[in-house]
């Protein structure tokens, strides 16, 4: 490695020899096998399927079997479990599990899936970090799954891109594009009735297979396995339309109540009016959709936290204490945080606010690194309310101190 100064973050993954080899990404490593950004997202991102041989070359499982065991009984963790065999065919579990409705590692066909361990293990939020090169608004979480010989989920497919690193074992895969997209009738799970694959390959630790959407694909370990999923968020726009109505009911603006100045007699009471109806389509024929309500409503939608997030709280601290402690150690996001920003607005986990001048930029800069050193908060104006709006985030958990 070389001796350049690296994140905390990157530091995460130091010992990949290569690593300084790899192409960049504002100035972070990306894992694509040699292949740069730009002609990944040219010619595969949403596109087509790509293996990449030896992605994260020596890659270590830093999350272990005993960890995804650990954590289908975590209620800390959002866990599931499938399990198959002849005589009940294909099952599901939600966790947390009590130990004993967890099978032995001696069992075959059954599989852990583990969802946010970004959120709950630094080396897994540090992984999806190098997956950076794709905006923070579609990325979702890291899910690890763990099965043990013969275990899957069966041939499906995702409505969201993702990339599947290989972290311990071996896993046979069979992909298939243009599929029927029928699925199987009363089975737990979404498995397709008519797969047909096109490609096949074995993964060993530190193979990485990128699919797009739609991809029909069946995943099969050989051995004990374990294999990193990293997810980016595809929302439906029935999903994304009920969030902007719902943001539109917050913030819309309509002055005046209804009249009927010249209302006509009619002879069905129960009737509803035809000039009503008309008087309140002219009013709402004036609401015109707004880039800048569209824009304001995904920043606070996208960064909303899952369910599952909660903060930890530190000790109360004053604000002047507050201000001689980052001064001297600077502050990160901590790793349930989300941050996004689109001018004048900046948002936190489902919140936002107006930023302008110096305060935009260490703000930008903060979403973008993920935290600002102490020489960044250093040229603060003493009477900027930049301290404060720090210091809020700080005492709810949303910021952290550099250790």
């Amino acid at each position: 490695m070389n001796t350049q100064k690296k994140s905390p973050l990157w530091a995460q993954f130091s010992q990949f020899p290569s690593a300084d080899a790899w192409p960049r990404f504002n100035g972070q490593p990306v894992p694509l096998g040699g292949m740069t950004v730009e002609h990944f997202l040219q010619h595969y991102w949403h596109k087509k399927p790509l293996l990449i041989r030896q992605a994260i070359p020596e890659f270590q499982a830093f999350f272990t079997p005993e960890d995804a065991l650990n954590a289908l009984h975590d209620e800390n963790f959002e866990s599931r479990l499938v399990t198959q065999d002849e005589a009940k065919g294909w099952q599901l579990k939600s966790g947390p599990l009590k130990l004993r409705q967890i099978p032995s590692r001696k069992k075959n066909n059954w599989t852990a899936l583990i969802q946010g361990v970004d959120l709950n293990d630094a080396a897994g939020h540090a992984l999806i970090q190098l997956f950076r090169f794709i905006p923070d608004a579609r990325l979702d979480d890291l899910m690890i799954s763990f099965a043990t010989h013969g275990g899957g989920v069966g041939p499906h497919y995702d409505s969201y891109d993702v990339f599947l690193l290989q972290a311990h074992g071996q896993r046979h895969w069979r992909i298939g594009e243009d599929q029927d997209l029928t699925l199987v009738p009363n089975m737990p799970l979404k498995i397709l009735q008519n797969f047909i694959p096109s490609e096949e390959f074995i993964l060993e630790p530190g193979d990485m297979l990128y699919l797009p959407p739609h991809c029909a694909h069946d995943g099969v370990a050989m051995g004990d396995c374990m294999t990193y999923s990293i997810g980016f968020r595809a929302p439906s726009y029935r999903e994304l339309g009920v969030a902007l109505l719902n943001f539109v009911e917050d913030n819309i603006e309509l002055e005046g109540r209804y009249a009927d100045p010249e209302l006509k007699f009619q002879t069905t009471p129960a009737q509803l009016p035809i000039d009503m109806i008309d008087n309140v389509f002219n009013t709402l024929e004036q609401l015109k959709w707004d880039k800048g309500w569209v824009a304001e409503c995904l920043g606070c939608y996208l960064s909303e936290p899952k369910n599952n997030v909660w903060f930890d709280t530190p000790s109360p601290i004053s604000i002047n204490n507050f201000k001689k402690k980052i001064k001297k150690q600077g502050v990160v996001l901590s790793k349930g945080s989300k941050m996004l920003y689109h001018e004048p607005w900046v948002f936190i986990n489902g919140e936002h606010l107006v930023a302008d001048g110096q305060d935009a930029l260490v703000l930008h800069k903060l979403a973008n690194d993920r935290g600002v050193g102490a020489d960044v908060v250093a040229s603060f104006e003493e009477d900027s309310a930049i301290w404060q709006v720090l210091h809020d985030w700080y005492a709810q958990g949303w910021l952290e101190l550099v250790a």
